[in-house]
């Protein structure tokens, strides 16, 4: 490319990169640390503010911490400039959590932005509030969202519309109407944008809350064509479920209908039945087009009963009632139901989403069609047959979708598309699973007018070069057989052609793929013969007889299924039966296992049907056979074999062909009988198309994934809402909630003390007001947790009882208490007692017996503290320290020169005869100069930070001198490179110096965090997902305990105490934690420890990020137990490797840790 110029390809790419770069901010993603930022922050222009700014973003985006800079950047929040100010907001965002403390100085400015006069400042200050999500703030952001919402701009209310979930996400039940009285103001809004956001807020809040729908229905309907296109699929989902609830389904409507026709069905008989089918619901009948009532409108009637029934109650329930074997329909009152001529807000939302159908959002024009789908009456849902044409033709992006829509309708009501067949022919640029939707949906199409057309279509498919496509298909040419079945014989035809070419009979081998496309081949033409096999007896015999020329194991297997299935049929095949049974019987060795296992059920089968003088004949074949079946190699063969043999013993006699005519009992052996049920019994009829059906809503996300996704519900049930649950007169009766609310709070938004006197209360909040589920069971928390410093010598008891969740509330919402004297049966004999006797359990199961509470007690261990025995570790062996051995312990103590060093216990033993001198420990990589042994290394947190590209250790004090068989002990304090690398250290003894490594164990890079088991489930509930780790294991240190205590008084052995005990002692040996809470079960069998949960808390010592750990015990007490390990942190590569580090520590035995 331009040789004479000297350019190239690379260079001219290079030069039009750096053209397309000009004017834009993209070079800050070069070198974003080319510039010192903090200067810039620090500036008195905002041109610098913002080029410092955008590099803190630029650094985020590349996932670099600069949380450092956020005292600099807050400053800035009280800047004019609005670049600025909106890049602070964007900072503040993404660190407001980790920061929460510095993020509420700046609530003051966001307050005062919230009287700007500019819109846009408004807006960012609510946003960035919203955003922070702290509940210290949660009542200033529920007055700002009230505030914001009544606001003149759009854009602020927008805002405040788009902050409710965020709001609400924080679990505050006090606030709970305030937040829906909101969401109803934003509702009321005469502007189209807010009205997409509100009804987002309405999805994700109140999705039930009808009443605030029906306030403002018409006019939603009316301005529902102006929504922003993502706006208006909430919102047609949310109107549509208000007028099903409302009015319920429309009478003419195709899903009524369906409704009316099960119940029907279960009241007629079969004929009726059939009649009310075709009848009432419209669907493709013999009358339309010329095919059987049974096989058009039969099967797809019940597959659109299934559809219509799963979007009303929800596929699990729907399924779960069809499980029952005296199933009925859900009751269904018709008489509650309206009629779409005359119901005013049904016309109204077929009219409002007519002009969506042609919307340029495909996901705009699914929700419309659903509705029309849905609601629309049946001679009118034909409108939504080409707009959702326009959008497959249009629209490659989303022609899997639509196809899964368009499957289900066709499925569900065939003429709906079958004039339209040529638009789902196949493309060359498909991909395989679009050919296969397609392929589906001209089946289900098909007709006595379409089918010759789809017939030469498939022809050409199956010369296709994706053979797997090919056997689909083959399958797809089977099911129009069993739809039309005067069509049948011309597929029977070209089924029968493909089994002569060779390239498909042939060895399997030969031809990758042929193999599929033969057994699909043979399992349509079966399918085909099911249907009526007396006219296709010719077919059966000429599979028979070219048997030998196919050579694939699952083909052979089929074909001899139907010797064996049709062994009575007409007259030619009973003849064929002897030959070919001799047949299959001198090629049994050299059979796959699948076409064994069928020989032997097709010989029993003509056995059991044979009659006269062909049965001596049968026996022979079958004798011979089992004899070759029970010396096969495989197990199953010689299992059928023996089976085979057992059950057919009073047939398999020695009489001689002139008595088997006369040998036929009059009372046939119960065995001969069972075997008749057993390979001679009638099959049961199998729906001939696979069971991949779309339950779910149209549109819907989880019709796509074929199962519930999250956040999906069913439509709610025809008719639920009634006339008081949205009564006009009730519109301004909560008007004062949200003044309420708002009045309550007495904030000064000026006064910084304020916010922070809020957090202190926050924090402090009482413990004995929280409430943690167990099961169905509440159970309350405890003002004290057993940690590694509580062991203090005192009297207490070692088992503190602070709540048990007993309590269950029933329909009038009173709270009912399991036992009325909880506190004496506590004091009475202790927690093992109480569980013996169980005085309670009694009255729970006689005044609630619908009410299965499983309950928890809450324990505190006293003295655990002082039973923790930390692991040793051996730096130094006698061998190669000429007699020095040198151990060492990781301490629970945290480091009073920085919180970054880990403290190490460190051992010297003189080993030897001989007096050792000048012993101590130095870093290998610092500084060598140093002559003098008592020179200490003053570390401060300056000199720490100075050298964060190393390992930094304060030099221990030195040891003078060591006699004999003395032990001196040190604790050296010591930063490593890494949690998983060792540490290079130099050990000096009598002049000389001596090379080891300093193993770091990662239980031991985090410290304890000292927290309530409120404050604990809080901060868990905000690590889920990604942050969220898991493994099991298996413990077994409580057994050798338990075995202790056998001897012993078993009315003071608790063994759920000792397993928790083990457990705790297992977890503080090893890892630096605090003991947030122990659950125990309450439960009357005493044997089972599942249920058992322990939480330990730790934050992680370079950064102070929290680190949770759960452990949930599973198994009986005296078994080795399965213990769930879980951690949420937010750093994943040490939430996983501190995850790794319990197992494997829970896993092994006290005696190797001895």
């Amino acid at each position: 490319m331009f040789p004479q110029f000297g350019a190239t390809a690379e260079t001219l790419s290079k030069a039009s990169t750096m053209v397309f770069r000009i004017g834009t901010d993209a070079h800050l993603y070069d070198d974003p640390e080319d510039v010192n930022i903090a200067p810039l922050l620090d500036s008195k222009f905002d041109s610098e503010k913002c080029e410092a700014l955008k590099r803190l973003l630029a650094l985020i985006a590349q996932g670099f911490d600069v949380s450092n800079f956020f005292p600099q950047v807050v400053k800035n929040v009280a800047s004019h400039s609005l670049d600025v100010k909106k890049l602070v907001y964007l900072y503040l965002l993404h660190y407001a959590e980790k920061r929460p403390n510095e993020a509420l100085l700046s609530i003051n400015y966001f307050q005062k932005d919230l009287g700007d006069p500019n819109p846009l400042v408004r807006g960012w200050a609510l946003r960035t509030m919203a955003g922070i999500r702290l509940h210290v703030i949660a009542a200033l952001v529920l007055v700002a969202v009230g505030k914001c919402a009544r606001d003149p701009s759009v854009y602020v209310r927008k805002s405040a519309a788009n902050a409710l979930p965020k709001l609400y996400d924080l679990r505050l039940e006090e606030h709970t109407s305030a937040i829906e009285e909101i969401v109803g103001i934003l509702l009321n809004d005469h502007s189209p944008g807010v009205l997409g956001a509100a009804a987002a807020s309405f999805a994700s809040i109140c999705p039930n809350n009808f009443s605030l729908i029906g306030r403002n229905y018409q006019r939603l309907c009316e301005i529902l064509p102006d929504v922003e296109e993502w706006g208006q699929i909430v919102l047609i989902g949310i109107l549509l479920r208000f007028v099903i609830a409302r009015h319920g389904l429309v009478k003419e409507s195709l899903m009524f209908s369906l409704h009316c026709t099960e119940s029907s069905n279960s009241q007629n008989d079969g004929s009726a039945t059939k009649v009310s089918v075709n009848e009432d619901t419209g669907y493709v009948s013999g009358n339309d087009f010329g095919l059987d009532d049974h096989m058009s409108g039969n099967n797809d009637s019940e597959f659109a009963k299934m559809v219509s029934r799963c979007y009303i109650e929800g596929p699990d329930e729907y399924l779960s009632r069809l499980s029952y074997a005296n199933r009925g329909p859900s009751e269904l009152n018709v008489s509650q139901f309206t009629s779409g001529k005359s119901n005013n807000d049904v016309k109204i939302l077929l009219q409002c989403t007519s002009p969506l159908l042609w919307s340029n959002n495909s996901a705009v024009v699914l929700a419309a069609a659903g509705v029309h789908w849905i609601m629309a009456p049946r001679e009118d849902v034909k409108r939504i047959v080409k707009p959702l044409l326009f959008v497959l033709r249009s629209s490659s992006s989303s022609k899997y979708v639509v196809l899964c829509n368009i499957q289900v309708f066709a499925k569900a009501m065939p003429s709906l598309f079958a004039p339209y067949f040529e638009d789902f022919f196949i493309c060359s640029s498909d991909s395989y699973q679009i050919k296969a939707l397609k392929l589906e949906i001209l089946s289900s199409i098909a007709t006595d007018s379409s089918i010759s057309f789809i017939f030469k279509e498939f022809q050409d498919y199956i010369r296709d070069p994706d053979r797997r496509f090919a056997a689909d298909t083959v399958a797809a040419i089977g099911l129009c057989a069993q739809r039309l079945p005067k069509r049948a014989n011309t597929c029977l035809e070209g089924l029968l052609a493909l089994t002569r070419q060779e390239f498909v009979s042939g060895d399997s081998g030969s031809v990758e793929g042929e193999a599929d496309i033969l057994i699909q081949v043979i399992m349509s033409i079966k399918s085909i013969i099911k249907q009526d096999p007396c006219s296709h007896e010719k077919v059966i015999i000429q599979l028979i007889r070219h048997l030998d020329s196919f050579k694939v194991p699952a083909a052979r297997a089929m074909i001899i299924w139907m010797v064996g299935e049709y062994c009575s049929l007409g007259d030619t095949i009973p003849r064929m039966l002897t030959t070919v049974l001799k047949y299959l019987a001198s090629h049994f060795t050299a059979e796959a296992l699948e076409t064994k296992l069928q020989i032997l059920n097709s010989i029993v089968k003509v056995l059991l049907c044979a009659e006269g003088e062909d049965m001596w004949s049968f026996k022979r074949v079958l004798s011979y056979v089992l004899e070759l079946a029970e010396c096969d190699l495989n197990y199953d063969v010689r299992d059928r074999a023996r089976f085979i043999k057992k059950i057919l013993s009073c047939n398999l006699g020695s009489q001689g062909p002139e008595k088997e005519i006369n040998s036929l009992p009059q009372n046939k052996e119960p065995s001969h009988v069972l075997a008749e049920h057993i390979f001679v019994g009638q099959m049961k009829p199998v729906s001939p198309e696979p069971m991949n059906y779309r339950f779910y809503l149209p549109g819907s996300l989880s019709q796509i994934v074929l199962h519930a996704a999250p956040g999906y519900e069913p439509l709610p049930k025809p008719r639920s809402l009634l006339l008081d649950d949205f009564d006009l007169s009730n519109v301004d009766k909560g008007s004062n909630t949200l003044e309420r609310a708002i009045n309550s709070e007495s904030y000064d938004t000026d006064d910084p003390d304020a916010v922070s006197g809020s957090l202190d209360q926050e924090s402090a909040s009482d413990y004995n007001s929280e409430h943690s589920i167990t099961g169905s069971s509440v159970s309350g928390g405890s003002d004290e947790t057993g940690s590694v410093n509580e062991g203090d010598g005192n009297d207490d008891p070692l088992i503190q009882i602070s709540d048990v969740g007993n309590a269950c509330e029933n329909q009038d919402g009173v709270s009912q208490s399991g036992s009325a004297d909880f506190g004496e049966l506590i004091s009475k004999r202790g927690l093992e007692s109480w569980l013996n006797d169980q005085p309670g359990l009694s009255n729970m199961s006689t005044s609630g017996q619908s009410q299965v509470c499983r309950s928890t007690a809450r324990i505190s261990i006293r003295d655990i503290g002082q039973r923790v025995k930390t692991k040793s570790y051996t730096l130094l062996d006698p061998a190669n320290g000429n007699g020095l051995k040198v151990d060492f312990s990781f301490s629970s103590e945290v480091s009073t020169v920085s919180l970054h060093l880990v403290c190490v216990e460190v051992f010297f033993k003189n080993c030897s005869s001989d007096l050792m001198s000048d012993i101590f420990l130095e870093d290998e990589d610092s500084c060598k100069g140093s002559n003098s042994a008592d020179q200490t290394l003053v570390a401060t947190d300056s000199f720490l930070t100075s050298h964060n590209d190393g390992p930094i250790m304060v030099s221990m004090e030195e040891i003078a001198s060591l006699e004999p068989g003395q032990t001196a002990k040190r604790i050296i304090q010591v930063r490593f490179h890494h949690h998983l690398l060792p540490l290079k250290l130099a050990l000096f003894c009598n002049g000389k110096k001596l090379p080891v490594k300093l193993r770091p164990d990662i239980g031991y890079f985090v410290r304890p965090l000292t927290m309530d088991i409120q404050a604990f489930t809080n901060k868990e509930s905000r690590l889920r997902g990604m942050f969220e780790y898991m493994r099991s294991c298996m413990f077994t240190d409580h057994i050798e305990e338990l075995n202790k205590g056998k001897g012993e008084n078993l009315a003071t052995k608790d063994n759920f105490l000792v397993i928790c005990e083990c457990l705790a002692l297992k977890m503080l040996g090893n890892a630096n934690l605090f003991l947030v809470s122990v659950d125990l079960p309450v439960a009357a069998n005493l044997d089972d420890a599942s249920g058992i949960h322990l939480r330990f808390s730790s934050e992680i010592l370079r950064n102070s990020i929290p680190c949770l750990i759960t452990i949930t015990v599973e198994g009986k007490c005296y078994d080795p137990l399965e213990v769930s390990v879980k951690v949420n942190c937010e750093e994943t590569v040490f939430g996983l490797n501190l995850l790794n580090r319990v197992v494997n520590f829970l896993a092994e035995s006290s005696s190797v840790l001895s």
